[in-house]
């Protein structure tokens, strides 16, 4: 089983930004040692906690301070951007880590909806324009449209995502022949026959001929399960106060987390995930992720370790590894 990485650059505070933003580069430094296939980084706008609101730029960061692992969006939130100037962009980053940079593109705001609207040139964001966009963009990447020409162009064509969680997004990658990456920590209660309806439907593509799906979950792993149990608590909190409009910016500790009142309503937001996700010992996370794997048929696992201390995260990253080595 291959394992990647998806990182959100989470801020402990709205003033802690750039530590969030240094922790991703120190993140994926640690993840290429470790033998990771690949490390994205996630677009999000007006979220204090999220530092990661431009993915290429902070790509080109990440591409400098690693060597041989692929890097990549998770995603560039698309209906936002001109088709070409994404094209544009990561044909650049591409110049400059040859056979290294993966374009992962999603149909969601990102965001909510003033802030989409503020992110629009014309105050209109192209939600509905998503597919059209797409074919645009691959014919950029691709040189199938000679007109406008993409400078500088890619060293070789740039691999093209479609992202998503939903039958939508698994039928329009299967159609454009693209690889698929089902986000299941975005929606727990995806459908666990998307990545079946897009491997049926898949038509091969110049770029390519099998269709290639990778579920990325949430992982929790520690060297005990109460330790990983007390991580995940953590991060289901924070993301229900975040949610519920409670947080204010500031992340609880775990010890916080650990002294927190669970009520019914918090309890029924961590039932609702607890299905879609791996917590535990590096045992327990392996036969948790290879029945998820097996479940939605994915070709590939890209983890999301969203932990308050940046020791922890790189302590579940080393015990993930060693638990599939």
């Amino acid at each position: 089983m291959k394992l990647s990485v998806l990182d959100q650059s989470l801020a402990r505070s709205a003033g802690e930004a750039s530590a969030a933003l240094h922790e991703t580069l120190a993140m994926a430094t640690w993840c290429e040692q470790l033998g990771y296939e690949r490390f994205w980084v996630s677009e999000h706008h007006a979220f204090p906690a999220v530092a990661g609101s431009a993915p290429e730029v902070l790509l080109a960061a990440i591409g400098a301070v690693t060597n041989t692992m692929r890097i990549g969006s998770g995603g560039v939130m698309l209906p936002h951007y001109s088709a070409y100037k994404v094209a544009e962009v990561f044909s650049l980053l591409a110049s400059l880590y040859p056979g290294r940079v993966d374009l992962g593109v999603g149909r969601a705001p990102g965001a909510d909806m003033s802030t989409a609207v503020a992110l629009a040139t014309d105050g209109r964001p192209k939600f509905e324009q998503f597919p059209e966009l797409v074919a645009r963009l691959s014919a950029y990447l691709w040189n199938e449209d000679s007109s406008p020409v993409v400078s500088p162009r890619a060293p070789e064509p740039v691999p093209l995502w479609m992202l998503g969680s939903s039958p939508d997004s698994a039928v329009l990658a299967a159609q454009r022949g693209l690889p698929y990456n089902l986000g299941l920590f975005i929606n727990p209660q995806a459908d666990a026959r998307l990545i079946g309806l897009y491997k049926s439907r898949f038509q091969p593509s110049a770029l390519q001929q099998q269709p290639y799906a990778i579920l990325t979950t949430s992982v929790f792993c520690a060297d005990s399960e109460e330790q990983a149990r007390a991580l995940q608590l953590t991060h289901d909190l924070n993301l229900f106060r975040f949610f519920a409009g409670q947080s204010d910016g500031v992340s609880l500790t775990p010890q916080q987390a650990l002294a927190y009142p669970v009520g019914p309503r918090e309890k029924a937001f961590i039932d609702s995930r607890s299905s879609s996700r791996a917590a535990g010992t590096p045992q327990q996370v392996r036969a948790q992720l290879e029945k998820l794997a097996a479940l939605h048929g994915a070709d590939e696992i890209m983890a999301v370790t969203n932990m308050y201390y940046f020791e922890d995260r790189k302590r579940s990253f080393a015990l993930l590894k060693e638990a599939f080595s």
